[in-house]
C-alpha cells in the first residue's frame, strides 16, 4: 500500500527545516546568488604587507638642536616666514649699519686721521634699535610655541628641555650679535680702506665684538625670560621695551642728578641696575672704552668695574635657569 503524502502546514515546516521560514527552493537560491554576486563585486582587499624596522640613519639629539637653533635664528630676520615677517627685521638691520656708513664717509671726505666714534660706543648710541630688534624677536622666539602649545611636541622626539634652552638662547644671542657686530665690520674696513692706523683700528675692532657679545648675551637672556612668561606675543613685545627703555631711563636721570651733586662714585654704582650701563661699566673698565655716562665717569675702581662683571655673568646664568624652569612647568 503506497505511503501516505503529507500536505498542508506539515509540508510547510519541513520546507522550514532546509531554508527560511515560509521561503521556496527558489527563493533560497536567488538570495544566495545575490549575496555571492555582491561579494564579488566588492574592492575591498586585506593585504599582509608585513612591518619593517627603520634601517636609515638616526641623527639624533646634536642633529636636533642644530636644527632647532637653524630654524630660530633664520626666524628672527624673517627668512623660512612670509614676506610681511622679513620687513622690521631687515629695515632694522639697515638702520643699524647706515650711520655706519655715514661715520666712514664724512671721515675719508673730510681727510680725517681717526674715525669719529670708538667702536665700543656705537652699539651704546643705538640702543634704541637693539632694545626694538629684541623686543620684536624675543616673542617670535618662544611666545608662539607657548600660546600653540607646540612645546611639548619638540619635547616628545630626542630632543629635552635643555636642547630647547640652549637652542634658543643661542640663536637669539647670535641673531643680535650678527645685528650689533655688522656695523663695526663696515667701520673697520671703511677705516682700512682710508688707510686709517691698522694697529689702532684692528685693537678698536676687536674691542667692539667683545662688548657687542657680552650686549648680545645679555640682552637676549633678559628678553627670553621676560617673553616666555606670556603666549601673548604683544603683551611680550611692550613688556621687554618696558624693561630696556625705563630702566636706562630711570638710571639715567638719576646718574645725572647725583653727578650734578658731586657724587660721582654714584654715578658708576648706579649703572649696576640697567642692563645698558652694565655693559657700559665692564667696558670702560675691561676694554678701555669711554664711559657714556653722565660726565665720563665710569665704575669708580676695580672694585666696582669687578662688582658690575659679576653682575652681568650672574645675570646671563640666571636667565638660563630661569628659562630651564619655565619650560620644566610646560605641558599639553
Amino acid at each position: 500500500m503506497p505511503p501516505e503524502t503529507t500536505t498542508g502546514p506539515a509540508a510547510s515546516g519541513a520546507s522550514g527545516a532546509s531554508g527560511a521560514p515560509g521561503a521556496s527552493g527558489t527563493e533560497l537560491a536567488t538570495a544566495t546568488a545575490t549575496a555571492a554576486g555582491a561579494t564579488a563585486a566588492d574592492p575591498t582587499r586585506i593585504h599582509n604587507i608585513g612591518y619593517r624596522n627603520y634601517d636609515g640613519p638616526r641623527l639624533g639629539r646634536a642633529y636636533a638642536r642644530r636644527s632647532l637653533f637653524s630654524q630660530s635664528l633664520r626666524g628672527a630676520y624673517g627668512f623660512g616666514r612670509s614676506a610681511k615677517s622679513k620687513v622690521l627685521p631687515m629695515l632694522l638691520f639697515a638702520v643699524m649699519c647706515l650711520p655706519a656708513g655715514i661715520i666712514v664717509a664724512v671721515a675719508v671726505t673730510t681727510g680725517a686721521k681717526d674715525l669719529p666714534l670708538e667702536y665700543t660706543r656705537y652699539a651704546l648710541y643705538l640702543q634704541t634699535v637693539i632694545a626694538l630688534f629684541l623686543a620684536a624677536q624675543a616673542p617670535q622666539s618662544v611666545s608662539r610655541d607657548l600660546r600653540f602649545r607646540t612645546v611639548p611636541l619638540y619635547f616628545s622626539r630626542p630632543v629635552e628641555r635643555v636642547d630647547y634652552v640652549v637652542s634658543k638662547y643661542a640663536a637669539l644671542a647670535s641673531a643680535m650679535f650678527l645685528l650689533t657686530a655688522a656695523p663695526l665690520v663696515v667701520l673697520y674696513v671703511g677705516a682700512l680702506l682710508a688707510k686709517f692706523d691698522f694697529a689702532d683700528q684692528t685693537k678698536g675692532f676687536a674691542q667692539g665684538l667683545v662688548s657687542v657679545a657680552l650686549l648680545s648675551v645679555l640682552f637676549a637672556g633678559v628678553g627670553l625670560v621676560v617673553a616666555a612668561l606670556t603666549p601673548r606675543r604683544g603683551f611680550g613685545v611692550a613688556a621687554v621695551i618696558a624693561l630696556m627703555t625705563i630702566s636706562y631711563g630711570a638710571v639715567s636721570t638719576v646718574q645725572a642728578i647725583a653727578e650734578e651733586q658731586g657724587g660721582t662714585d654714584a654715578v658708576g654704582w648706579l649703572g649696576l641696575f640697567s642692563p645698558v650701563t652694565l655693559i657700559d661699566g665692564v667696558q670702560t673698565q675691561f676694554l678701555g672704552a669711554t664711559s657714556a655716562f653722565p660726565g665720563g665717569y665710569g665704575p669708580p675702581g676695580t672694585l666696582a668695574g669687578l662688582v658690575c662683571l659679576a653682575v652681568v655673568l650672574g645675570l646671563i646664568a640666571g636667565s638660563y635657569g630661569l628659562l630651564m624652569r619655565r619650560y620644566r612647568k610646560v605641558g599639553l
